[in-house]
Order: C-alpha cells, then structure tokens, then sequence
C-alpha cells in the first residue's frame, strides 16, 4: 500500500500558522493505564449489571471505548439512553454538553454521569448564553429580529438549546442540518434568516453548498466585537448569521495538505465532516456526519485509499478495522480532541466503583426551566421530515 510522509509536529511542542486561531495541538496525553484498571472496570461493571448504561462517542480513546454499551455520535446516544428507561446510571464517556443532552431526553430518576467533569466542548464553550443574548438584543435594535430564527448545533450547551427553544428555533445535527435550515427558512417568509450557533463552518457548508445560498449572504457575528462586527446594512443583507465558533479538531485540516496528498497518492478518496472549513470542503471528494464517514469506509472496497479529515481516534480506529484499505489522518499534525481524551480508564473505573457503592459522583443535572425548553427545541428537531441523505 502506498504510504505518505508528512511533516508531524511532536504533540504539543508546535503550531501550525495556518491553522484557526485557538485550534493548537494539546499537550501530551496521558501515560497508558495500567492493565489492572481493565479488570476493575470489568468487575463494576458486572455489579451494577442491567442498573448501569455506558455510551461510548466515537472519538473516545480506545481502551474507553471497550466498555461503551454503545457508540454513536453525541446525538444518537442520547436516544440511546432514552430508549434504556429501566438503567438506573447512565455513564457517558464524552463531552459535557453531550451528557446535558442525554439528562434533557432521559427519565427524572435517571442519573447521568461524565466520568470527567473537566471533559468540555471549545465549540460549544464558544457560544455563551449572555453573549446570544446580548447579540439577540442587538438584532433588535437593528431591526432585523423579527426575521431571525435561531438554530443551534447540537453541540452547544443546554442553554443555548433553551434559548433556540423559546424563540422559536431548533436544534439540528451534522445529519439533519439541511433539512433543519429548510424548516428555519420556511419560519417567516421570504426574508427570513438564520442564526446559526456555534459552528460557522457547519453553518456556512450547509446554507451554501446544500441549500445554493452565496457566500455573500452569509455573516459572522463575532461576540467580541460591537454588534458583531456587523452593520444594519450587512444583517439587512444577509440570510446566514454565522456565529463565530468552530471545532478545535476539524478547523485545523487546511486544503493544502489536501493537494499534497493527491500529488503522492493516486486515486485518493477524500472525506471530512462538515465541521471543516469551507476550503476544505470544497476539496473533498464526500462530506458527512461522522456517522456517514464511518458507513462510506465500511462500504468502501479493498485497496482503496482514504484521507480521512475527522478526529484522530476515530481514523486510527477505522484504520485498525479495514487493513484492507489505506486510510490515512489528513493533517500533518498529530492531534486529538484534547476534551475528548480527558475521559480515560482511571476516571472512568473512579466513576463506577462509585456507583457499585452507592455513591453517585459528578452527576450531570440541567435544572426544569432549561431542561424545558430546550426540549421544546430538541422535539422540534425530532419532527423534523426526513432525514438528510448523509445521515
């Protein structure tokens, strides 16, 4: 099989200048567990038995991932934990904002636990609730509001879905973000517009490469900077008011490295999630949800080559399971989530030996009022028609 040399940048000893601000490689991971953990994570396991649920995101670490019940993308196991009523513990190995929603969409005797409450989203941390708010009132009083509907991404905290659902908005995933926007548009009339939370690339992919808006008619609100950095003219123009947030994993695959690997390796596939640049995107050969980048590898034939633009720990993992196929990460820079990789062995088997004595450590609770609505945003989602052709 053909293989490529690119430049690596030892793991936090570097940056690259062509990547986003706020995008640099974390540092060092931390030391491999020890074997015994394995055993001990076993044995609570066994204990707690059909009264535990363990949801495992695919870009967990693998020895996390071993002891997940199930695996999916943040939205599809919080179904998944919907649909467990009679588990009493539901152990999400993932980020914080991802265990919001599984409490949102679970039972109220249920209990839903983040082995690592350090294990946040620099997406969804981009997008506070004080400054959608402010940004909200500034619409206003440019004249605009009344033409807006928020839509925000799944991946966001419980209170910026909340706000989404109080003001008439939804929340969308990497599947359904077209299919979401088409609902948004079709809110209030012909002038209506979006404001999309937190992720400008999903945003900005979505609106002009699925829905044919230009480029032209989408915005960025930066929050730090007066009215978004926007004029009436501007918001009066635009159909997409892009938040100005991005994924610390996917903002860092640039197109050149694109070009560079087509030159080395012939009859490259390309594929990324939406959560990548513009440029990025319009390079790919397919863009998906992680979901569809996972089914396309699996339903790829044998000897085909894969450039593969998602997080680290799922490539390595879809390079282990299909030898036959030559998948590579497509960034010079060895980079994992570094949120993600908080979730290890020794704070997962902490949280369970816990459980197995009663005792019930870094719940996640959303209080009723955010809990409410923005269940009012997650159900709009849910009656959403269809489902988007990536899913």
């Amino acid at each position: 099989m053909t293989t490529v040399d690119l430049p690596l940048l030892p793991l936090g000893r570097g940056t690259d200048p062509l990547s986003e601000r706020g995008v640099e490689c974390p540092g060092d991971l931390p030391a491999p567990s020890d074997p015994d953990l394995v055993a001990r994570a076993q044995a609570a396991k066994e204990k707690l038995g059909d009264k535990l649920f363990v949801l495992g995101h695919h870009y967990q670490r693998d020895e996390v991932i071993q002891f997940a019940d199930v695996t999916g993308d943040s939205f599809k196991l919080a179904r998944d934990a919907a649909a467990r009523p009679d588990a009493e513990y539901i152990v999400f190995c993932g980020v914080h904002f991802m265990a919001e929603s599984a409490d949102i969409l679970t039972g109220p005797e249920q209990k839903v636990v983040l082995p690592d409450l350090a294990a946040g989203c620099s997406m969804a941390d981009m997008a506070r609730l004080a400054q959608v708010e402010k940004a909200w009132d500034a619409l206003a009083a440019a004249g605009v509001q009344d033409q807006v509907v928020p839509v925000t991404y799944m991946n966001s905290s419980a209170a910026i879905k909340a706000f989404c659902g109080r003001n008439g908005g939804v929340v969308c995933t990497s599947s359904n973000a077209e299919v979401a926007l088409e609902w948004a548009f079709a809110q209030k009339g012909p002038d209506t517009k979006v404001l999309f939370l937190p992720d400008q690339h999903l945003g900005r992919n979505t609106a002009v490469l699925e829905l044919g808006h230009s480029l032209d008619q989408c915005v960025v609100w930066n929050p730090f900077k007066a009215d978004g950095g926007l004029t009436a003219e501007e918001l009066a123009d635009a159909r997409m008011i892009l938040w100005k947030g991005h994924c610390s994993v996917h903002g860092r695959f640039s197109p050149d490295v694109i070009d560079e690997l087509r030159a080395k390796v012939p009859d490259l596939n390309v594929l990324v999630h939406p959560e990548c640049q513009h440029e990025v995107v319009l390079k790919a050969d397919l863009v998906g949800s992680t979901e569809f980048i996972i089914k396309t590898i699996e339903a790829a034939p044998a000897g085909s080559s894969w450039a593969i633009g998602t997080e680290l720990n799922l490539v390595q993992r879809l390079a282990n399971a299909h030898p036959d196929k030559n998948i590579m990460f497509l960034d010079r820079n060895v980079c994992y989530c570094s949120t993600m990789n908080r979730i290890d062995l020794p704070h997962l088997v902490w949280a369970l030996e816990n459980l197995v004595e009663g005792r019930v450590v870094n719940q996640i609770e959303v209080d009723p009022q955010t809990e409410a609505e923005a269940l009012v945003a997650l159900e709009r989602m849910l009656a959403l028609p269809g489902k988007s052709h990536k899913d």
